[in-house]
Parts: structure tokens; C-alpha cells; sequence
């Protein structure tokens, strides 16, 4: 009877530790799951700044233009081209 007893006991040990770690594991899944969380809005919040950084830089690029930076002229005048065609486009549509 001893023998059936050990094996039990033995069996609610080991029953015992698998609980422990399966809760160690819930906890550390749930530490992991946070830190996911706070990086995907850490880079969400950093692909925002970029975006607006680029604007920014654009808009730099095309004011150096038109205070006669050389570098940029072709653009700009390609940009003022464009915006010239949508306004007569606009007008056009105004028109009818």
C-alpha cells in the first residue's frame, strides 16, 4: 500500500510543478503581450513623426526652390505646373 501511496504522492508533486510553470508561463505571456502592445504603438507613434518630418522636408525643399535654390527648380516648376492644370480643371468644371 505504501508503494501506491508514493506513486501518488509523486504524481501530485509533479501535478503540482506543471501548475506552478504553467503559471509562470501565463504570467510571462502576459508580460510579453504588454511589452508587444507599448512597441507597436511606440511605432505607430514613430512612423507618425516620420511622416510628419517628410511634410516638413518637402515643404523646405519647395520654399529653397522658390527663393531661387537651384537645386529644386525643375520640381517646383513641375509642381506649379500641376497645380495650374487642377485649377484650369477646376475652373473648367465651374464653367459648365
Amino acid at each position: 500500500m505504501s508503494n501506491i501511496e508514493d506513486i501518488v504522492d509523486s504524481l501530485e508533486n509533479k501535478i503540482s510543478k506543471v501548475l506552478h510553470r504553467l503559471e509562470l508561463l501565463k504570467q510571462a505571456n502576459l508580460k510579453l503581450s504588454k511589452e508587444l502592445e507599448a512597441s507597436k504603438q511606440n511605432l505607430q507613434s514613430q512612423k507618425l513623426q516620420i511622416t510628419t518630418w517628410e511634410e516638413k522636408y518637402e515643404a523646405l525643399k519647395m520654399a529653397n526652390s522658390i527663393l531661387g535654390s537651384d537645386d529644386n527648380k525643375r520640381e517646383t516648376k513641375l509642381k506649379i505646373n500641376a497645380l495650374i492644370r487642377d485649377i484650369d480643371h477646376c475652373i473648367a468644371q465651374l464653367s459648365d
